[in-house]
This record gives structure tokens, C-alpha cells and sequence, in this order.
């Protein structure tokens, strides 16, 4: 059995807002970014929340039949990619949706992976990618499943076969 663990600040079992359908959210602990009017700032400080097994998470969202993907959020999940690459590489064996927030752009994970290549190995297993800091001074409460007008909705499946960005609605 895999001892593999993430350190979280926290899980939302069934979420309605972290995309489409019901969903389990994985709320990681640590984060660079430090976006002004952060929605979940208790989870920056890389030594709070708690370490939690892969094996234990994955459980936990198999006892579930009633959800339709995982997202992966923080804190920023970028940050512990090798794990969250493990992870996610399970759950897309057993068919689920995955999305990641990020506040590092599409972009940015690409450059980055050439130094980290965990960035690279995560994003190949996530579906939707909201992309970029959260700012504050494009902060819009109407927009759906991100916080402000500069982040993006990235199909990532479809962006990675054809190289240029496209962006979905969900």
C-alpha cells in the first residue's frame, strides 16, 4: 500500500461550486502566491493543515458514488505536484473528472516543468485547468467556478493536443 502522503488544509466532500456536477475537493496546504483578498489564506502557510495518505483520500472518494470528478485546490497544488500527480493519476483510473486551481497561468506550469517535471506530469492528468492569481481588482462574484476576470478555463486535453490555449465554459 502506497504511504505516499499530501499535506492538506482540508477536504469539502460533496462541493457544488469547485466545478461541474458534485464533487470532492482537496484543499492543499502551502502557497506561494499570496493573492490579495486570498478566498482561502489559512492555506498558505506551508506548515499548517495536516499530512493525509493518497491511499486514504482515494478511499474516501471511492465511498461515494454520487460524484462526478475531484478537484484539486489550496493552497496552491502546483506546489506538491508529485503527490498530486500520484493521486491524480489514480483517480483518472478510475474515470474521474479532475480540475485544478492554480494560480500559476498554463503557461507559467510549462516553463516551470522543465525545472520541475511533476508540474508537467500533473497537468497531463487534469481535464480543466482555472488558471492565474486571484485579483483583486478584477474580482467579479458573476463569473463561474473562478474569483476574478483574468483567470481562465483551460480545457487542458484539448489545449495539450493542439498547443494553442482553449478555453471552456464547463
Amino acid at each position: 500500500m502506497d504511504q505516499s502522503n499530501i499535506r492538506l488544509a482540508g477536504v469539502i466532500e460533496e462541493s457544488i461550486v469547485d466545478g461541474p456536477g458534485i464533487r470532492f475537493t482537496i484543499f492543499v496546504q502551502g502557497c506561494y502566491h499570496k493573492c490579495e483578498g486570498c478566498h482561502n489564506e489559512h492555506t498558505q502557510d506551508f506548515d499548517g493543515g495536516e499530512d493525509r495518505s493518497i491511499d486514504s483520500i482515494i478511499a474516501e472518494i471511492k465511498e461515494n458514488p454520487l460524484l462526478d470528478g475531484v478537484t484539486f485546490s489550496g493552497g496552491e497544488p502546483f506546489e506538491q505536484s508529485e503527490m498530486l500527480a500520484l493521486m491524480a493519476k489514480q483517480l483518472k483510473s478510475l474515470n474521474y473528472h479532475i480540475i485544478i486551481y492554480s494560480g500559476y497561468t498554463y503557461e507559467q506550469i510549462i516553463e516551470q516543468s522543465k525545472e520541475r517535471p511533476s508540474f508537467l506530469e500533473l497537468l497531463s492528468y487534469t481535464d480543466v485547468l482555472v488558471d492565474g492569481k486571484f485579483e483583486i481588482k478584477q474580482r467579479n462574484l458573476k463569473l463561474k467556478f473562478r474569483g476574478s476576470e483574468n483567470q481562465r478555463i483551460i480545457d487542458v486535453r484539448e489545449t495539450m493536443k493542439s498547443g494553442d490555449i482553449i478555453i471552456t465554459e464547463l
